[in-house]
């Protein structure tokens, strides 16, 4: 039988260099984004998601904002967030952003919620770092109560109680595609499981089938619960350009100076060149020619079960250009490619 997978790209909006090395303007960033966007759409991608950060690198602080600029230029391309950091958000709030979202694209928005691999929007909004797993636990609680489009009777501590509460507007067909971002917690999987939430795995460092264990607990919780199991995607960084050696010179650079700026916030050490080829030719670094690129989200797809693999295509100062022709090559030649693959025996 085919293996049904999506195919989508992700971007954080990272800010990048013009033409003369320097870092562009966040605005024409974001304008950039979302033509991004659009020419993904044209060239038959499935879905666009944008993350959220609340830093100098990254330019998207409001992904619904910029997906409601893409909904007004795109047909079909599915819109969501990739991820909407709910512990430093409203979750009521963030239900009415992408349920208007979903009515001004007709039908075609989701979310993917997490904890975030960053923490600026903790002290931005007000909250206390040492609440850090308390705030997702009940605000994934309370999102899951949302999304099931009742009035919602709810009580926790981190806010006053609802009793029979509507949220507007509600989703006009069905309810909202909501997933779980995990980074590899067997206790984020279990929860997502809980919720009967769809599972995002960010895998961006190492061979990725070793999260097989991941999606056997995923597998495992759902049979125990007796109940059919959620769609599971994958979310790993990756660039195409018309050569392996081509689209590794080119990825290379941005790479490395968005790694090594995060890492010397985190105690990395710099990234050296070899230990980005490893990671092209072993690990979660999807960067190649289209066929390369195609053959490496195939074997994913296939040893983890997916029925989604998004590509991060955005890195660091990576340029707007060689980003839309990695686009276009994603959606014209290693799509369909990956579609063949999956459909032989």
């Amino acid at each position: 039988m085919t293996q049904h997978l999506e195919l989508g790209l992700d971007t954080f909006g990272d800010v990048t260099h013009g033409a003369d090395g320097t870092a562009l303007p966040h605005a024409q960033v974001i304008r950039n984004l979302v033509e991004e966007a659009v020419l993904a759409d044209k060239v038959g991608v499935d879905f666009i998601g944008v993350g959220e950060h609340h830093r100098e690198d990254f330019a998207v602080s409001s992904p619904e904002m910029v997906l409601a600029a893409i909904a007004a230029r795109t047909q079909r391309i599915r819109l969501g967030s990739a991820v909407t950091v709910l512990s430093s958000d409203d979750p009521i709030r963030v239900f009415q952003r992408f349920s208007t979202l979903d009515a001004v694209s007709n039908g075609r928005a989701e979310v993917i919620v997490g904890r975030g691999s960053f923490t600026e929007s903790f002290p931005l909004f007000g909250f206390d770092l040492s609440d850090y797993q308390k705030l997702f636990e009940e605000k994934i609680d309370l999102f899951a109560a949302l999304i099931s489009e009742k009035a919602v009777t709810w009580q926790g501590s981190i806010r006053p109680p609802l009793v029979n509460q509507q949220v507007f507007p509600p989703i006009e067909t069905g309810t909202l595609k909501t997933w779980i971002g995990v980074g590899g917690s067997p206790e984020s999987v279990v929860r997502a499981a809980r919720y009967n939430l769809p599972l995002m795995l960010a895998i961006i460092g190492g061979n990725p089938l070793r999260f097989r264990p991941y999606v056997d607990l995923y597998n495992e919780a759902f049979e125990q619960l007796k109940m059919p199991v959620q769609p599971i995607g994958v979310h790993s960084p990756g660039h195409i350009a018309e050569t392996d050696e081509k689209a590794s010179e080119e990825y290379w650079s941005g790479y490395k100076v968005m790694h090594d700026r995060i890492g010397r916030e985190r105690g990395w050490p710099p990234m050296e060149r070899a230990q980005f080829d490893q990671e092209v030719k072993h690990g979660s670094l999807y960067v190649g020619s289209p066929e390369t690129v195609a053959q490496k989200i195939a074997r994913t797809a296939k040893g983890l079960g997916l029925t989604r693999f998004d590509l991060k295509y955005s890195a660091g100062p990576l340029a707007h250009e060689v980003m839309m022709n990695s686009i276009e090559l994603y959606g014209t030649r290693v799509i369909p490619r990956v579609r063949e693959l999956l459909a032989q025996p």
